[in-house]
């Protein structure tokens, strides 16, 4: 189906083997048969009175149902059942389709998730998940291909092209930096399981806050061995100034292993003590019960109750009742089967519901409009809306934003119950104080971080302190003192700007004095016959800049480079800083013991499978596609400038360095045939916009790249040309 078809849900409520071919529709009716669903006939107008039969509208329920049994519990078919009947039954819903669910696996690892994404199309009409985020923007660019709605909660920053993406839910990320935001705690640890989808939510969630400006100085790993937390744990204490541990895994409340072992080990550690609070990310995402609860983890387990002081808990607020109350509800009305424990449902049933109505409000507020019901009208519709979900409330504004009141839930140190403390109101950027109050350990809670942390534009370097004046100022009337301020204050700005990039934490202009240089025979091309050794015991990789002599770092470069050196992502090269000493001027960038992807390609010992090259290959496109949400333009790409690290991750890496050449006023020479085989045809006729680059020319190059690995071998191998040729 092409960008504009429209949607056509399968006739027999989207079961794989009894779904039909979804060929090009008959001219004079839609698929299904329907005037208002389709292509009018030629010469005719569009209908749009309703139906006479309701046209099935197949959703599908995507999520690691079968391989997580945590999230098994959610029961994922009887909630979208339960949603979908109620809208069946629903008169404002009900009279033109006929909603038909139906659950869809989802691979527990990254690719095969991604796989599993191809033929959704031939099954439903629209698409609830999938909850893995690194194969979320995958399926944001094959619904929109396929112009069908897509609703997800669990996407990092919608694709370019992603249009008919509708999130149900104010963004997790969004909601944590509230209020991170309310406590002035900017220093972050995330530690999440280690499992992909826990992996990608943590590289997602601290992508994100990095994003609004707070340091995330530690992204790592724990399982559900005592030393594998202790490990993580570590690192945690030795990063500098960290206020919060985000926990990327499931909560202890429902099951999760290795959040108890976290915990457990925390508290072991003096770690909960006061010192850090630690946030589950999972319960942003869902309506964890409070009212009247009890949890048997808390009440069995002195150990764990003590360290679960040091936790506090966000999630969305149910005030007209719980997600416990609400699902027993709907057991005595017979919607739920009566063996079904509430108190053992996985509260995700509540937003797998909620999702199933969101969308079901759109569609009829595009109908109802008089336009096509197609992925990108539901999606333009999704705004000026109320939604009752299964135990709260939901308003979509007409910006889009979806509104819903959170609630900040602690403990009060020695019971099994959780209690609001405080509440996240939609609309709202501070905390309400609720009934209850903050129960610290040892009634000690941790620092706070400057406030310039979460300004806008600012750059932030402090911690409790702000910026104080140098003594010696004393002007003696209102308006003399105010143009001291205007005037000094700039220049004292800038000379600490100036000062911080020649030393401190944030330098970036290394000397002989940083790096140790080592002579090896065996270097990677780039690195220009030296490989430098950091004083710490970091290695890493030096990029000469053309020329032999640059006396000086112009400012547009410290500019240019300072904005690079704040891309932070697991398939993005770190660079560390500029060399600049006896007349050399280099790139320091993080080192990858794999070498260039060209490397592994043209090394025959290494056995490179399908999943292993579809693997480098999502890194890839991960990679690029984060540089073009910073609004980064690499210009440069081949598979030369892709390095792989020690665990086989790839890196983008050279990203901007025809903007430090341009910044730098270097003259580079012209390129080699052999080195512009990457290079998109619109570049090549246009000498000053090769310089530059492109975004569509990162993707030509992308393409070059994936010929590289499927066919491991050369550029254009199959023509038999040589580069002159080419």
């Amino acid at each position: 189906m092409g960008a504009s078809s429209p949607i056509v849900a399968s006739p027999t409520g989207a079961l794989p083997m009894r779904t039909p071919s979804m060929g090009t529709p008959s001219m004079g009716t839609s698929p299904m048969g329907t005037p208002s669903m389709g292509t009018p006939s030629m010469g005719t107008s569009p209908m749009k009175t309703l139906p006479m039969v309701a046209s099935p509208m197949g959703v599908g329920v995507m999520g690691p149902w079968s391989c997580d049994p945590i999230l098994a519990r959610a029961h994922p078919e009887l909630a979208s059942r339960l949603a979908t009947t109620r809208l069946n039954r629903d008169p404002t819903f009900n009279q033109p389709y006929w909603w038909d669910p139906l659950v869809l696996p989802e691979a527990c690892e990254t690719p095969q998730a991604m796989l599993g994404l191809l033929n959704v199309d031939r099954y439903v009409s629209s698409l609830v998940g999938p909850l893995n985020p690194g194969s979320c923007g995958a399926a944001a660019l094959l619904m929109a291909a396929w112009n069908k709605p897509l609703v997800a909660w669990s996407c990092f920053g919608a694709p370019e092209g992603a249009g008919t993406l509708v999130p149900p839910m104010p963004g997790a990320a969004e909601v944590l930096h509230a209020v991170l935001r309310a406590f002035r705690w900017a220093h972050v640890a995330v530690v999440a399981a280690p499992q992909d989808l826990w992996r990608e939510v943590a590289q997602g969630v601290a992508q994100e806050l990095r994003a609004r400006g707070l340091p995330v100085t530690v992204v790592t790993a724990a399982g559900a061995e005592e030393e594998e937390a202790r490990e993580a744990l570590r690192r945690v204490k030795k990063a500098d100034g960290v206020r919060v541990v985000l926990m990327c895994m499931h909560s202890v409340l429902l099951g999760g292993e290795e959040q108890k072992v976290l915990l457990e080990t925390a508290e072991e550690m003096g770690m909960a003590d006061g010192t850090y609070v630690f946030i589950p990310y999972d319960t942003l995402t869902f309506p964890l019960p409070y009212q009247s609860v009890s949890y048997p983890g808390l009440a069995n387990s002195t150990r764990l109750r003590r360290a679960h002081d040091a936790v506090l808990t966000i999630t969305m607020d149910s005030p007209q009742g719980s997600f416990h109350q609400a699902l027993l509800q709907a057991q005595e009305a017979r919607e739920v089967p009566a063996h079904i424990d509430p108190m053992q449902v996985h509260p995700l049933f509540a937003t797998i519901y909620n999702s199933i109505h969101f969308l079901a409000a759109a569609v009829e507020a595009t109908r109802r409009s008089g336009r096509w019901v197609m992925g990108t009208s539901v999606a333009q519709s999704a705004h000026d809306l109320h939604v009752d979900g299964f135990c709260q409330r939901f308003s979509i504004g007409h910006d889009g934003a979806v509104t819903v009141p959170y609630v900040v839930l602690d403990t009060d140190g020695k019971g099994d119950r959780l209690w609001p403390v405080y509440g996240l109101e939609p609309g709202t950027r501070g905390l309400s104080q609720r009934d209850h109050v903050t129960h610290w350990p040892r009634s000690s809670s941790p620092g706070t971080d400057a406030g310039c942390w979460f300004e806008t534009g600012s750059i932030c370097n402090g911690g409790e302190g702000g910026w104080v004046p140098p003594p010696q100022w004393a002007p003696t009337t209102p308006m003399g003192a105010m143009g001291l301020m205007g005037g000094t204050l700039g220049c004292y700005k800038r000379r600490i700007q100036q000062a911080q990039l020649m030393k401190g934490p944030n330098k970036i202009i290394l000397t002989m004095e940083d790096l140790t240089f080592i002579n090896i025979q065996s270097c990677k091309q780039g690195c220009s016959g030296l490989t430098p050794f950091a004083p710490q015991g970091d290695w890493v990789w030096l990029k000469k800049f053309p020329g032999d002599q640059h006396s000086e770092v112009k400012p547009a470069t410290k500019l240019a480079f300072c904005k690079l050196r704040d891309l932070r992502h697991e398939n993005v090269n770190l660079f560390l800083g500029f060399f600049h000493d006896c007349g050399i001027f280099a790139i320091v960038s993080e080192h990858c013991s794999r070498g260039s992807l060209e490397d592994l390609l043209r090394n025959e010992d290494m056995k490179l499978d399908w999943m292993f090259k579809s693997s480098l290959l999502i890194d890839l496109i991960k990679g690029v596609r984060y540089l073009h949400h910073r609004d980064v333009v690499h210009g440069r790409l081949k598979s030369r400038n892709c390095v792989v690290d020690g665990r086989f991750v790839l890196k983008v890496t050279d990203h901007g360095y025809n903007e430090l050449l341009e910044a730098q006023r270097v003259t580079t020479p012209p390129l080699q045939p052999q080195e512009r085989l990457w290079t998109a045809p619109e570049l090549l006729r246009d000498a000053a916009l090769e310089r530059r680059g492109s975004f569509r020319g990162d993707v030509y190059g992308i393409g070059i790249i994936m010929q590289e690995v499927i066919c491991r071998s050369g550029p254009y191998c199959m023509l038999g040309l040589p580069p002159e040729g080419v």
